[in-house]
């Protein structure tokens, strides 16, 4: 099972042994501590629910035979993972509040010229003239951000293990602080 919880601390710049740079998040991840463990007997599912800083809980599905070698209170930690490692992270995106359709979605909007005075960043026309309605999930100005986002295929770059921190490869959603779920593939 490779899996532990971490908390984003800052993006940096990565230069590899030939001098090319790579963007890297820079992770403190760990130690995790297992707190519980779900059987199929008794729950009806396996899982291990690890706890990070005595105030996250995730649980985490298992085979059955990963759960055997597991026991309550074990401890978890970056040395899992080791350099080279493919990962994917999962965390919430920073909330940008109420925003427009043009940042929102990625409207063009309207042209400056042809009689358009104020409106370059409407969404034009939204509705259908046959059944005279606008119909669901209609794109529209609203609340943005602040969804979980799952980024795929991440390398590990480093692994420290005498400060618990990753350094991952790309970009990874939230702001600093945020909690992460980072999963071995």
């Amino acid at each position: 099972m490779k899996f532990i919880l971490g908390t984003k601390q800052q993006m940096t710049q990565y230069f590899n042994e030939e001098g090319k740079v790579s963007p890297a998040t820079l992770v403190y991840a760990g130690p995790v501590v297992v707190s519980q463990l779900k059987t199929d007997k008794i729950d009806g599912y396996n899982a291990v629910q690890v706890d990070y800083l005595n105030k996250y809980f995730k649980e985490v599905r298992v085979e059955n035979k990963e759960l055997e070698s597991i026991k309550k209170g074990d401890k978890i930690d970056v040395s899992i993972f080791e350099k080279g490692d493919k990962v994917y992270v999962s965390g919430v995106s920073k909330g940008k509040g109420f925003q427009g359709v043009v940042k929102r979605h990625g409207f063009h909007g309207g042209s400056r010229s042809h009689g358009q005075k104020h409106s370059e960043r409407e969404p034009g026309s939204i509705g259908a003239t046959g059944p005279q309605r606008v119909f669901k999930g209609m794109r529209m100005a609203g609340r943005m951000g602040g969804d979980k986002i799952t980024v795929k295929n991440l390398s590990i770059i480093e692994v420290d293990k005498k400060n618990n921190q990753l350094l991952i490869k790309g970009a990874i959603p939230g702001r600093r602080g945020t909690l992460l779920e980072i999963h071995g593939s």
